[in-house]
């Protein structure tokens, strides 16, 4: 699992690789998400969160001090190339952060209430994000997200 002090910033092309960041518990924004797409918006993000940008612009990574760029287009590459780097990839047991939004994650109650897409959390631990609402639960997807970075 990742720090939690890790703070991810992912450009617009970084959209699929920022929801596995998160599965694995990364803090990682994604630019489309805040409306920002200028490198010079991006950079500013970047430096005033702490954040550590990851692009696969070259011009923009070699602007952005401690950047990370990406070559690879395809998820599993990208998730290769970030291994390499250094970082973390493996689920976290218990979830952090929401795939849609990135907001921090709670367990629901076994009584909570849930919409009717949702299992019962009786029978299924969920998860809720407080900034988005957006429930989860470790279902088939995250099998294979799980098995996809295994198999890296």
């Amino acid at each position: 699992m990742a720090d939690p002090s890790d703070r991810l910033l992912l450009d617009a092309m970084l959209g699929k690789l920022a929801r596995y960041l998160r599965m694995c518990g990364y803090d990682a924004a994604y630019a489309l998400d805040r409306g920002i797409e200028a490198d010079d918006d991006l950079r500013a993000v970047a430096e005033s969160e702490g954040r550590a940008l990851l692009t696969r612009d070259r011009q923009l990574a070699a602007r952005v001090p401690g950047s990370v760029r990406i070559d690879a287009r395809e998820i599993d590459d990208q998730l290769r190339e970030l291994r390499s780097a250094g970082f973390e990839l493996s689920l976290a047991g218990t979830p952090a952060r929401c795939g849609r939004c990135n907001g921090p994650v709670d367990a629901i109650d076994e009584h909570g209430d849930v919409p009717d897409y949702a299992p019962d959390p009786g029978d299924t631990a969920c998860y809720r994000c407080r900034d988005c609402g957006q429930v989860f639960w470790k279902g088939s997807h995250w099998d294979d997200v799980r098995e996809r970075i295994a198999g890296l």
